[in-house]
Parts: structure tokens; C-alpha cells; sequence
């Protein structure tokens, strides 16, 4: 069996020519931002797990970039994400055509000549390095994994011809994840269409919305609230309300961040419906699917529906893009970044819509069901090539398995 590969720190890979680089973004908050700028501040949002998304638009003035002594990017620099969710992830900056800078929880490394770039990504990308840049964190609300410990993080370092065939191997299944992905997205696509179709009568206003039998109604007529606190710790089960996503809370944070306190949470149940106040203007609204009770925060809203109404059909109507519309308008803002903004209970109950009769809800909830089903079998194709792709990088990347590689292409290299 052949060695596997000596570990070595980062800072030892990258640090094997003049142009190599390590450094941290430049301590820019999004608050330093200038919307007449015209340097581009590269943020979190913009690294993704091995693809940079171009999604922020955030700018500085060349003046301010030139105070702060700025490092400006190059194209094939390594962006790396100091804080979560998760910590470590990793793009290529690629040449977007403009100057660009990085802003502070995104760190620069910039590999030499006998580094290849895919390699190095694929590498960061093991799930033990990103468990070990975790563990590098701490916890805390502000989880930051340092330059300095970036730096010492150790990775394996094979050959670069060994590094050039790796990379490619792996690009490979990333192609086909790309694809799989963007599939996902045309048929999440559809499925949102069709739920719009479908739901178009429920407007409680509009002109172009064809007469029906469908009756007005509001929130506040479909649900009665639950307020059963956890005095007597019978439930230990704390559920997280995100964005269009009701899951227990060891399923979305590495660490607890419920208070140690729990008896005056609300106790949830399957099938109960719950909103944050503060963030239901953006999707943290929706319904618990667990398989047994659990708890949620004393902010949030526990709601059940009544049973004169379908739950499926419920659940769609509370992501229509005119309900959306209304949560959002109906929040007031609660400061000047408008970051947050509080539905108070008043406003959500009064908002208006029209609804069919429960036979006709539960008849359109089957038919967007089987987008849903189409759906979630494509996430299942996705988490078995993902699987698939994390075992063969823990293989390759370590050396277990060995590439071939010729006298030709070691020379080449």
C-alpha cells in the first residue's frame, strides 16, 4: 500500500512562491459600503461551497480602498469564508471585470505556482478540515475561525501531477452536481409557478382574478393560538423557526443556542403551525413536521389551524408570493437597517384572502404534492452524489487511494 500523504500547514502549500498570499479580508463592515463606489466588496453571501455566487452588491470608493490599504483580488484567488454557515467554505474568484476587495469575515489565500487551485478547494472542502476550522472557531454568536489558525491548518500534500489528476477526478462529479442542481431549480421553478396558478383566486384583491366561489377570509378565523409553556420539562426538544424551515435545532446549528432556562417555551406539536414575529416578513413562518412534540422559543407564535381547513393547502398558501407580499407589509420595521420587523399579532390575523371549500384545498394540495414529490426525490439524487463525492475525496485527497500518474506527466508537471 502506498504512503499516505504528510500533512502540512497552509501556509507551507501556498507560501512556495513570491506571489503566494494569505491574509484576512480588511476589516470592512457592511457599513463602510458606499452605494456611488466603484470597487467591489466581496462579502460572505458571494462564497458558496466551491462556486462563487456574484450575489452582494456592495461597493467602496478607490479613496477608501486606499486608506485602508486594501488588497485588491486576482483572478484565481482562493476565498474563504471565516464565519459560518458553515465556516471554510471555499470559491474561485473568478474575473468578474471589475476592481474587488474582500470584506472582513472573507479571507484572500492566494496559491504559487506549484499549487493547483481546484486541488487546494477540494482539499479545504474535507470534511475534516471544516470540522477542525470549526472546532478552530469556538463558539460564541460571532464564530471566527483567525488567519493565524488558517495558516496552521493542516492539509495533505501530494505531488502536483497527483493534485492535477485529483482535481480533475473531482471536477467531474462537480459537473455532474452542477447539472443536477440546476435541474433542481427548474423544477423548484415549476412547482412555484404552479403553486401561483393555483392559488391565484385566494387574492382578496385584484381585477384580473376570474369571479369564484372561493370566500374571503384571514388568518385570525383560521387559527387559534397555543400558548402551553414547558413548566414542567416534559420536553427538551428545541425547535428552530428559519426561513421556510421548521426543524429541530440540532439539525441547523452545531451548538445549542436555546436558553438554559426552557420551562417557559412553547410546546409545539406535529402538525402545529409557528411564526417569528420579528422574521415572518422573510419565511420564518410555516408548519412543524416532527415526529413528536418539541419546544419552541417564548418569541415565537404557536398556532393550529381549525379543522374546517386542509393543512397542506395552508402551508402553500402561507409561501404564495400575495401572502409573502402582506407579511412584509403588514411588518413594521423596527430599525433603521431594517434587518428586523415585528408582525404584531393584530396585523396577522386581519390579513385578508379567499379560500375554496376544504375538498377543493385538499384537491389542490395533492397536485402541487406531486411537484413536491418530483422534488424531493432530485434533493435524494443530489445527497447521494454528494455522499458519493465526499467518500471519494476523503479517499483521494488522503492519499488512501493513489492516482496513477505517468514519468510523463510527473515531468510535465
Amino acid at each position: 500500500m502506498r504512503e499516505i500523504f504528510e500533512q502540512v500547514p497552509l501556509s507551507e502549500i501556498v507560501d512556495e512562491d513570491s506571489t503566494s498570499l494569505i491574509a484576512d479580508g480588511d476589516w470592512i463592515e457592511s457599513k463602510d459600503q458606499d452605494p456611488n463606489g466603484d470597487v467591489r466588496l466581496i462579502q460572505l453571501a458571494d462564497v458558496g461551497d466551491g462556486i462563487f455566487k456574484n450575489v452582494s452588491r456592495r461597493y467602496l470608493t478607490k479613496e477608501k480602498a486606499a486608506k485602508l490599504n486594501c488588497t485588491y483580488l486576482k483572478k484565481g484567488d482562493l476565498l474563504i469564508a471565516r464565519m459560518p454557515d458553515p465556516i471554510g467554505r471555499c470559491a474561485i474568484f473568478p474575473d468578474i471585470n471589475q476592481s474587488a476587495v474582500t470584506a472582513v469575515d472573507v479571507c484572500i489565500v492566494r496559491p504559487g505556482a506549484n499549487v493547483v487551485r481546484q486541488w487546494l478547494m477540494q482539499a479545504i472542502n474535507m470534511p475534516q478540515v471544516r470540522y477542525r476550522m470549526n472546532a478552530l472557531a469556538g463558539g460564541g454568536t460571532r464564530q471566527r475561525i483567525s488567519t493565524s489558525e488558517l495558516k496552521a491548518l493542516k492539509l495533505p500534500r501530494p505531488s502536483l501531477a497527483e493534485q492535477r489528476k485529483t482535481a480533475a477526478i473531482l471536477r467531474t462529479w462537480d459537473e455532474a452536481l452542477e447539472k443536477l442542481n440546476a435541474l433542481r431549480a427548474a423544477k423548484a421553478q415549476r412547482m412555484d409557478g404552479m403553486a401561483q396558478l393555483l392559488l391565484a383566486p385566494s387574492r382578496a384583491i385584484g381585477t384580473d382574478i376570474p369571479p369564484s366561489n372561493w370566500s374571503l377570509s384571514n388568518f385570525g378565523e383560521l387559527f387559534e393560538e397555543r400558548q402551553d409553556r414547558n413548566s414542567g420539562l416534559t420536553v427538551d426538544d428545541v425547535v428552530t423557526v428559519g426561513k421556510y424551515a421548521i426543524r429541530k435545532q440540532s439539525e441547523h446549528f452545531t451548538r445549542s443556542v436555546a436558553s438554559k432556562d426552557l420551562s417557559n417555551y412553547w410546546t409545539i406539536s406535529p402538525g402545529d403551525f409557528v411564526y417569528d414575529p420579528m422574521s415572518a416578513y422573510y419565511g420564518a413562518i410555516g408548519r412543524y413536521l416532527g415526529a413528536s412534540d418539541g419546544i419552541v422559543s417564548p418569541a415565537y407564535r404557536v398556532i393550529r389551524l381549525n379543522d374546517d381547513h386542509d393543512p397542506d393547502f395552508i402551508a402553500a398558501l402561507l409561501k404564495a408570493h400575495h401572502i409573502r407580499f402582506l407579511l412584509e407589509a403588514r411588518s413594521s420595521q423596527g430599525n433603521k437597517e431594517g434587518k428586523r420587523r415585528l408582525l404584531q399579532r393584530d396585523e396577522f390575523e386581519s390579513i385578508e384572502f379567499k379560500l375554496p371549500s376544504k375538498e377543493v384545498q385538499s384537491e389542490i394540495a395533492h397536485k402541487l404534492s406531486v411537484f413536491q414529490t418530483d422534488l424531493d426525490l432530485a434533493d435524494a439524487e443530489i445527497k447521494a452524489l454528494t455522499d458519493q463525492k465526499r467518500g471519494l475525496m476523503q479517499k483521494l485527497l488522503t492519499g488512501e487511494w493513489r492516482v496513477d500518474v505517468s514519468d510523463d506527466e510527473e515531468a510535465a508537471a
